[in-house]
């Protein structure tokens, strides 16, 4: 159940569309073709996403006995065609099979069903548990994933730029938290709204990878997406937290664009108001704050980001500054005026967002 106004699914992308926007004008046309096919089936998404909005998807059944506290995952195959569910390939319980992409999606949903569970005690993504699905081999070379409001999709890539969307657990983790968001803040997914909607789906998607690692904040590499980018790519990942801006540089991709702090954030009408750009900022100060504190970072910095999240204030037009002042009301109330607060002020101040 949302806390604020009813559920507004938005179709989200892990791979901007100012990243495909560039490669569907590559020369070679094993660049160019696989991105404007991309960019083709997400517009034919986001069309649908719409439409579903406006008459209404059918909800999902939660298992028998309503939240449950194991996950209940079926992951389907649309053997390269765009139609969805597709073919069941595995269900909840099942043994793996010799499908690594499969075997990937239904790890990595488990990933994030255990960390919202255990760190936060949230039954799945709208916490009444609801069941998680997941379809692979979406497409031809489709250079995407991406959460539709109802479930998970994702491409195989194109072996030239990106490789199998299902190896990174966080970009699982991020899109499955843009559920998450759907069914709490359902924050606006245009300017400063849409990159709080989007860093807080690399935050949580960064703790699921921490959490299934086993890594403090000083061990995470707090890399998005490290593992998608093919060998000849010059890069590390799609994005970082912790130097945002630095995450490739390519001749082909061109150069991350992400801002990490206030001084250069980017005003642009492309990627409904630059949601994947500018989410470098809140992005930013998640990270100096994790870093600070220490330790494991969905501990103290990740509850503290779940309870704005989750907790009924955060509007869904939030600016930056909105939700950095509720961060540190938010740690103050959960930890006094400790070190976690002074964490929080600093990591906001660091990057130059007021808090009130």
């Amino acid at each position: 159940m949302t806390t604020n106004g009813g559920s507004v699914p938005v179709f989200c992308t892990i791979v901007p569309p100012h990243v495909l926007d560039r490669l569907a004008r590559a020369e070679d046309p094993g660049l160019s073709g696989p991105a404007r096919r991309s960019l083709e089936h997400d517009a034919y998404q986001r069309t649908k996403r719409r439409l579903t909005t406006v008459i209404g998807a059918p909800a999902a059944a939660p298992p028998a006995g309503g939240a449950a506290d194991r996950p209940h995952r079926t992951i389907y195959d649309a053997g390269h065609t765009q139609d969805l569910p597709g073919t069941e390939v595995r269900e909840e319980g099942s043994e793996a099979g010799s499908d690594a992409t499969v075997n990937r999606a239904y790890a990595g949903l488990g990933a994030t069903f255990d960390l919202y569970l255990k760190a936060y005690g949230r039954h799945s993504i709208d916490d009444e548990g609801l069941p998680l699905d997941a379809t692979v081999h979406f497409g031809e070379g489709y250079d995407n994933a991406f959460w539709n409001g109802e479930q998970m999709v994702f491409g195989d890539g194109d072996n030239e730029i990106f490789l199998d969307f299902t190896i990174p657990v966080d970009v699982i983790g991020h899109e499955l938290t843009h559920g998450v968001t759907q069914h709490t803040a359902n924050l606006e997914y245009f300017g400063q709204s849409g990159a709080l909607n989007e860093s807080l789906s690399d935050v949580f998607g960064s703790l699921i990878k921490q959490y299934t690692l086993g890594q403090t904040a000083a061990e995470a590499d707090w890399l998005i997406g490290a593992g998608l980018l093919a060998p000849r790519v010059t890069g590390t990942a799609l994005r970082s937290m912790k130097a945002p801006g630095t995450a490739y540089d390519d001749d082909v991709l061109g150069k991350d664009p992400q801002p990490a702090t206030m001084d250069h954030y980017v005003r642009t009408g492309r990627d409904n108001g630059g949601v994947h750009i500018n989410s470098g900022i809140p992005n930013h100060a998640f990270y100096l704050a994790a870093a600070a504190l220490g330790g494991y970072a969905w501990e103290k910095a990740g509850q503290i980001w779940y309870d704005v999240l989750t907790g009924g204030e955060l509007k869904t037009d939030a600016l930056f500054a909105d939700f950095a002042t509720l961060t540190v009301k938010a740690a103050r109330e959960r930890y006094g005026a400790g070190d976690e607060l002074q964490a929080v002020q600093k990591s906001w101040e660091q990057v130059g967002v007021r808090t009130l």
